[in-house]
This record gives structure tokens, C-alpha cells and sequence, in this order.
């Protein structure tokens, strides 16, 4: 019998960080089966530890080094 993980959903601007409400951009799966979200910086902060206890890590962190196309000028 083999088993697959379904891969993670990207997460949306609806997904909300579970410290401070902020939006989400890591998800980490536990090993019993529940999920944390985190915000990047909330996801750095706490990066060593979820290391050491996550089942899996879904870091979306790089969508952020991106500057929007509609951003000023002086953003880009």
C-alpha cells in the first residue's frame, strides 16, 4: 500500500497568520494532522521550531522579494 500527500494549496490573501492576523505566507502541517499559518515574519521568528516538530513546511516567503506592478516608481 502507498500513501501520497496531496500537495498544500497556495495560500491567498484570505489565509491569516495565527500570531498577529497578518497575512499568511507559511503553512506548517503537524504531525497530528493540523495546520499552523504564519506570516513571514512570525514564520522566521519561530523557524527553528517549527523545523524541529512540522511534518512539513509550505514557505511562500519569496512571492515578497517581488515589487507590484502597480507600486510608485520610487518602490520599484
Amino acid at each position: 500500500m502507498t500513501t501520497a500527500v496531496a500537495p498544500s494549496a497556495a495560500l491567498s490573501a484570505v489565509d491569516r497568520c495565527d500570531r498577529c492576523g497578518a497575512q499568511a505566507y507559511v503553512r506548517v502541517e503537524l504531525p497530528a494532522g493540523g495546520e499552523l499559518l504564519f506570516c513571514a515574519h512570525h514564520g522566521r521568528e519561530h523557524g527553528d521550531k517549527l523545523r524541529q516538530m512540522a511534518v512539513a513546511i509550505h514557505d511562500e516567503t519569496g512571492r515578497l522579494l517581488g515589487t507590484s506592478a502597480t507600486a510608485p516608481g520610487e518602490e520599484r
